[in-house]
C-alpha cells in the first residue's frame, strides 16, 4: 500500500486513499499546503468533496419527491375493484396495479415541478427547491411514468385505457391547475374513484367460445357499474382528506378537519352496513350468462361465513383508529404540523378502507392481502413522509 498512497500523493488523487487515508492526513495536520478533501468542498466543507459523491442523496432525494412511503395505498384499489365487481384478480389486475402505480407516481413528480416556487417558501426542504433534484428532470419523470402507466393499461384492455387515459388526464389537470380551485378536491377524489374502475375494468372474465363481443362488452360495462358504489365511497375519502391537505402548509382550519371527521364516521358505517337483497355482483359463466354468486366464487353474500362478518368489523375499525383520531387533535389544535399529521393519518387509512370494501364485497383473501400492506406502509412511512 505504501506505493500506492506515495503515487497517489504525488498526482494529487487522494481518492486513491480512502476515507480513511483522508482522515489521518486531517488528523495529522501536515503540509498546510496540500488540499484537504474538506477544503476542496469550499464553504467550509458543506458541500460534497468531488472525490466521494454522495451516492445516496440522489435516492433519497427521488423517495421524497415520490413519496414513495404512499404508493402502499395504490395496489387495493385494482384488488377492492375486481373484488367489487365479482371477478378473481388476473393478469390484467396485475396490470392495472402497475399502471396505477405508474399514474400515481406521475402525479406526485408533477405535484412537485408544479409547485416548486411555493414550496421554495412553505417546504423549502423539498427535493426541488433544496436543489437536489432538477425541475427539468422532474417534470421529465412525470411524463415517462404517465407513458409507462398508460402502456401497461393498453396491455390490459381498451376499455382499460379508456378508463387509465381519463385517469392520466384528472391527474395532470389536478397537479397544473385544479389543485388551486375549489374543485381541487372532487378531481383528486375522482382520480380514485376512476382507478377503482380501472381494476374492476381489466380484471377481465375468462374468455371463452360461447361469450361473443356483444356479450363480453356487456360484461364489461356490468363490472364498472357493480363497482361504482365502492369507487364512490373511496372516492369520499378521498375527498375529505384532500380538503384537510389543503391547509397543511399553514394550518388555521377547525372546520375542515371536523367536516373530514365527520365524513370518516360516515364512511365507516356505510362500509359495515349490510347490502339488503344483495346477491353478489354479476359474474359471467361459461356459457356467457350471468349469475349471482359473491366474488372470487364464494357462496352468495346472504350465506356470508361469521369469519367474513368479523373481518369487515375489523377492517373498518382500523380504517376509523387510522384516521378519526389525528383528524380530532387537527380540529382541537389547525397548526400545521398536526394538519399534516391528518393528512398523513388519511392517506394511510386508504388500506383497510380498501380492505373492507373488498370482504364487503365477498374477497376475504383479497382483504386480507391488502391490509398485509399497512405494516410496510407504516415502516416506509418513518423514513420518508407520505405527504
Amino acid at each position: 500500500m505504501r506505493p500506492l498512497r506515495l503515487f497517489a500523493t504525488l498526482t494529487g488523487l487522494p481518492a486513491l486513499l480512502g476515507a480513511r487515508s483522508a482522515r489521518s492526513v486531517r488528523i495529522a495536520g501536515r503540509t498546510p499546503g496540500v488540499s484537504s478533501p474538506d477544503s476542496l468542498s469550499g464553504g467550509g466543507g458543506t458541500a460534497p468533496a468531488p472525490d466521494r459523491p454522495p451516492t445516496r442523496v440522489p435516492v433519497r432525494a427521488w423517495a421524497e419527491l415520490l413519496r414513495v412511503s404512499a404508493l402502499f395505498t395504490v395496489p387495493g384499489d385494482a384488488l377492492a375493484g375486481a373484488a367489487a365487481a365479482g371477478r378473481r384478480p388476473t393478469r390484467g389486475t396485475a396490470l392495472a396495479v402497475g399502471a396505477s402505480l405508474c399514474l400515481y407516481e406521475a402525479g406526485m413528480a408533477l405535484n412537485d415541478w408544479a409547485d416548486r416556487d411555493e414550496d421554495a417558501v412553505d417546504r423549502p426542504h423539498r427535493p426541488i427547491p433544496s436543489g437536489r433534484i432538477a425541475p427539468v428532470a422532474a417534470l421529465a419523470a412525470a411524463g415517462v411514468l404517465t407513458a409507462a402507466g398508460l402502456t401497461l393499461a393498453a396491455r390490459a384492455g381498451r376499455p382499460a385505457l379508456a378508463l387509465a387515459t381519463g385517469l392520466a388526464a384528472t391527474v395532470w389537470a389536478y397537479d397544473l391547475h385544479l389543485k388551486h380551485t375549489k374543485a381541487g378536491p372532487a378531481a383528486m377524489a375522482a382520480a380514485r374513484a376512476l382507478d377503482l374502475l380501472l381494476g374492476a375494468t381489466a380484471t377481465g372474465p375468462a374468455t371463452t367460445r360461447a361469450a361473443t363481443a356483444v356479450t363480453a362488452g356487456a360484461a364489461e360495462r356490468g363490472a364498472t357499474r357493480t363497482a361504482l358504489p365502492a369507487a364512490l365511497l373511496l372516492g369520499a375519502h378521498t375527498y375529505s382528506v384532500t380538503a384537510v391537505s389543503r391547509h397543511e402548509a399553514q394550518g388555521g382550519s377547525t372546520a375542515v378537519p371536523l367536516a373530514a371527521l365527520a365524513a370518516t364516521m360516515a364512511l365507516g358505517a356505510a362500509v359495515v352496513r349490510e347490502r339488503t337483497g344483495d346477491q353478489g355482483p354479476p359474474q359471467l359463466s361459461a356459457t356467457g350468462t350471468t349469475g349471482t354468486r359473491g366474488a372470487a366464487g364464494e357462496p352468495p353474500r346472504g350465506h356470508r361465513a361469521v369469519t367474513d362478518r368479523l373481518l369487515l368489523a375489523t377492517f373498518a375499525g382500523a380504517y376509523l383508529r387510522t384516521a378519526a383520531p389525528p383528524l380530532f387533535h387537527a380540529a382541537l389544535n389547525p397548526s400545521a404540523p398536526l394538519t399534516q399529521r391528518a393528512v398523513g393519518g388519511g392517506i394511510r387509512a386508504m388500506i383497510p378502507l380498501q380492505a373492507a370494501l373488498a370482504v364487503r364485497a365477498g374477497a376475504p383473501l383479497g382483504g386480507l392481502a391488502v391490509m398485509g400492506l399497512v405494516p410496510l406502509a407504516r415502516r416506509l412511512a418513518r423514513k420518508v413522509s407520505p405527504t
